[in-house]
């Protein structure tokens, strides 16, 4: 018979626990913090050292393929051959199975690994859970033998609650984000609630704490930079109802796709499973060829990405941000599938990808300009691999010209469909991709017979004024 959780709440051995949850904060949140700047470090020797050691000035642009293949071999054979299944897959939603047994760390470590490590789409949350899960219950068992499986789960839970403490900015939003996750309610969330957000607390110390001393960094979620709010209006309440009707099915289109293709990789997860590293890679690939962005910007889970995507919105076309969507989509519904980590990082980032075109005319103020608009996504010291933008040099912005109220002669008759491609395909500081660098080299031919040798022509590319000499 489980005891009452008021009479454990109320019992010295319920106080024991919380002792025991604060004292695991410290070990449980360096292990996480350790095992985030791993993930960073692999990352940055993979798709920045590595190619540069075997005699690459860049990152050759088939680079990902090599890659993510092997992250597809290794993570099945973690899978495989490991106790446990490393991890539970990530297209059955963000959930937890209950407290880790310790001999299965292994496994979920080398899986997330492989799979964090080498660019594919999801996000260090679910294994960090899990890791923290069962490094709790093995200081359980280490403490005392006999201990009930009740204080076991308890102390289980303190450690995911310490293990993402950082991670989303906030302890508390990990904590909420954990208890939706594990689905407690009543009673038990007092029980659960008290030592996980205690352990959270120590954690994000230690987190603070590591960053002082060595300079890594949190790895928390963060958003730098935004403009200050001064208050809601209508259109955002308008846009903010549209994105929450849409959303869902988008999400769950991306779902039923991962669920779909889990079955058929399964049967032969070690041969399959390569394969799909294969054609996240070939996405990459080609979502870098057809815009002047990096491949990671589909890579990768986008926690680091999150940032320099909202910050650098000038740089993107709308074009280019569909075109994202559809590839990291994809990406993600396919690591999703077989792959083995967290599914809330990727899916925040697709939908930031949505909202940057509808923030421009809500607000004006968010626009930045960047030094270069490709070079957005990847993690800190990691580009994959670099485009040449020669051909983009073409158009440079620059201050807004007022209009001439003076009449213009009529413009050429395909000067309405090059119109299209540019509103589409043009970034909005300028800059555009090479697959439409002859199409403009026309316009601006067009353009110079309609309206001869002036100067400089004023028009509006997205959401900018820009100067264009013909």
């Amino acid at each position: 018979m489980q005891p009452d959780p008021l009479q454990l709440l109320r019992s010295r051995r319920y106080v024991q626990l919380l002792v025991l949850a604060a004292l695991l904060g410290v070990p449980v949140s360096a292990a996480a913090y350790g095992f985030l700047k791993l993930i960073a470090w692999l990352q940055g020797a993979l798709f920045t050292d590595l190619p540069e050691g075997l005699g690459f000035d860049a990152p050759p642009t088939w680079w990902p393929l090599p890659i993510l293949t092997l992250s597809g071999l290794l993570t099945a054979l973690a899978i495989r051959h490991l106790p446990g299944t490393g991890g539970h897959s990530p297209a059955d939603g963000f959930k937890t199975t209950g407290a880790l047994p310790p001999r299965e760390l292994p496994g979920v470590l080398l899986a997330a690994l492989a799979t964090l490590s080498f660019g594919v789409v999801v996000g260090p949350e679910a294994p960090l859970i899990l890791i923290g899960s069962g490094l709790g219950v093995l200081a359980v068992r280490l403490a005392k033998k006999d201990a009930p499986d009740q204080a076991a789960t308890v102390v289980a839970a303190a450690g995911s609650f310490a293990a993402i403490s950082s991670l989303l900015g906030s302890p508390i939003v990990g904590a909420f984000l954990l208890l939706e996750a594990v689905g407690l309610g009543g009673p038990m969330l007092g029980v659960v609630l008290v030592p996980g957000l205690l352990a959270a607390g120590v954690g994000t110390l230690v987190f603070i704490g590591l960053d002082s001393l060595t300079g890594f960094g949190t790895f928390s979620l963060a958003v730098p930079g935004l403009p200050p709010f001064d208050r809601p209006t209508g259109a955002m309440f308008a846009w903010a109802i549209a994105f929450g009707l849409v959303a869902p099915f988008i999400g769950r289109g991306i779902q039923l796709l991962a669920l779909a293709v889990r079955p058929h990789v399964e049967r032969r997860m070690v041969l399959l499973m390569p394969v799909l590293g294969l054609v996240i890679a070939g996405l990459a690939i080609g979502f870098a060829e057809a815009t002047s962005h990096d491949a990671s910007d589909v890579l990768f889970s986008g926690q680091e990405a999150l940032g320099p995507l909202i910050g650098s919105a000038a740089g993107w076309s709308v074009g280019a941000l569909l075109l994202l969507m559809l590839c990291k989509g994809l990406a993600y519904a396919l690591s999703l599938s077989s792959f083995r980590g967290g599914p809330v990082f990727p899916a925040m980032y697709i939908g930031a990808a949505g909202g940057v075109p509808a923030s421009d005319p809500l607000r004006p103020s968010l626009r930045r300009t960047s030094s270069h608009p490709g070079d957005v996504g990847s993690p800190a010291g990691v580009s994959v691999p670099p485009r040449s933008r020669s051909s983009s040099s073409s158009r440079t912005a620059s201050a807004p010209t007022p209009r001439s109220k003076v009449a213009s002669p009529a413009p050429p008759s395909g000067w309405r469909a090059m119109r299209v491609l540019d509103v589409l395909f043009v970034d909005r500081d300028g800059q555009t991709s090479d697959l439409f660098a002859a199409a403009l080299r026309s316009r601006r031919e067009a353009r110079s017979s309609c309206w001869g040798d002036a100067a400089a022509t004023v028009f509006t590319s997205g959401h900018s004024t820009l100067r264009v000499r013909p």
